[in-house]
């Protein structure tokens, strides 16, 4: 029985999942990396304006919400390898309509694709919580920003892999923009099968039975999720800090291919913007994690928040320069790293498993909503305002998160 394991084997296990986690973080990052790049390219390419070049980030983080809460709900009575391996399957539907979308060249088709690719969104996120269930009696940092920096390797790449996935498209037939989605069915199955075969024993199952939790109570709500942030004011902290840092990034991110794009770059000039500014976000993750345990999630917020802010000043003055732009990008997914890791780390540390269970979904959710009213809105803005307004109007979150950071010592 799980109750039995010994102090030395619920480590050793711990170890295990956190390898298991980062190998299927990392291969799942091969696809997704350029989901949302090619899905606002495409999405210009078939409604035939700009404005609907953020449609690819509103429509995807909205896929990812609305499946959040579901598959927490799922991961808690089946475990965390049943629920990530159905995402993973939403996700390549998503990735294999995307591809029908180019041949019928129908943006409706895209629409709906899109939502479900953002499964593979919610599958990640729920990954790094997953890297903080089983009680080691340890900080949550270390780990679970590991399991954020495994998607490094496949993120940075996969948004150079649109140039090759596009000719690799074209040799096979396929019409322009299909290709890369081949990468992106291929990266969500290798990542299932690792998840599949590899979390055992499951580390949700495991807290779970530690905790003595019955997985046949009824699914988390909504409203059970604020009940427990309500009485956990530290959590909502955290849980704010994830969605706002979430909607800065989001908003600025997804309009920078059509930024670039009509400043006359190329698409291997997007690529390779984009995957700095994945790098930005994932790279650096260990270091935030060890930074969060050492000194505490809230100074590491604030320092996330900072270098947030600089990276909106620097892309926003210099909007007409490339490698500026480029540096802003690197910077934005940078705070993003700082803010989430730390935030994350402070509401699995605040809450108990069930408890837990009842708001990661939320978050998650939450976050996706977040990202998705910024993207909605970061096209029109871009539009009326350039890309320098558009990181104007970022700054907005960012002061907000700072304003409840001050107040966040009294929740403790």
């Amino acid at each position: 029985m799980v109750q039995d394991f010994t102090g030395q084997q619920i480590i050793a296990l711990q170890k295990r999942t956190v390898k298991v986690l980062s190998l299927g973080q990392a291969l799942g990052g091969f696809g997704l990396g350029a989901t949302l790049s090619v899905g606002a390219l495409l999405a210009v390419e078939l409604s035939g304006t700009t404005a609907w070049s953020g449609a690819a980030a509103t429509l995807s983080t909205l896929g990812s919400a609305a499946i959040a809460i579901p598959l927490a709900n799922l991961a808690f009575k089946r475990g965390r390898r049943v629920s990530l391996a159905f995402g993973a399957f939403l996700a390549i539907l998503g990735a294999a309509m995307m591809i029908l979308a180019t041949y019928t060249q129908s943006f409706p088709v895209e629409i709906v694709a899109l939502l479900f690719l953002g499964a593979g969104s919610a599958v990640s996120l729920q990954a790094r919580f997953a890297a903080a269930d089983i009680p080691t009696g340890k900080p949550k940092g270390r780990d679970l920003s590991l399991v954020v920096w495994a998607t490094t390797l496949g993120a940075v790449i996969g948004p150079n892999l649109i140039a090759p996935g596009e000719t690799l498209g074209l040799w096979l037939g396929m019409p322009h923009l299909a290709g890369p989605f081949l990468f992106t069915i291929a990266a969500q199955l290798s990542s299932t099968l690792v998840f599949w075969f590899g979390l055992h024993p499951d580390p949700l199952i495991v807290a779970r039975d530690i905790a003595g939790l019955d997985p046949k109570q009824k699914n988390a709500s909504l409203k059970d999720a604020l009940e427990v942030v309500r009485e956990f004011p530290l959590a909502g902290y955290a849980v704010l800090t994830i969605a706002l840092s979430h909607m800065i990034m989001v908003s600025v991110m997804s309009m920078t291919p059509a930024h670039l794009n009509a400043e006359g770059r190329s698409l291997a000039d997007v690529g390779f913007t984009i995957s700095l500014h994945v790098a930005g976000m994932y790279s650096l993750a260990p270091v935030f994690g060890w930074l969060t345990d050492k000194f505490g999630a809230i100074r590491i917020v604030m320092t996330g928040q900072f270098i947030s802010l600089t990276s909106l000043a620097v892309s926003g003055f210099w909007q007409s320069e490339f490698y500026a732009v480029v540096l802003g990008l690197f910077l934005l997914g940078v705070g993003w790293s700082a803010s989430t890791i730390a935030a994350s780390a402070l509401l699995s540390e605040t809450l108990a498993t069930g408890q837990r269970s009842k708001v990661q979904g939320f978050s998650d959710s939450l976050m996706n909503l977040s990202g998705a009213f910024g993207g909605a809105i970061s096209g029109i803005i871009l539009t009326v305002f350039t890309f320098g307004g558009l990181n104007a109007a970022a700054l907005v979150p960012a002061v907000f998160i700072a304003l409840a950071t001050s107040y966040s010592k009294r929740w403790r």
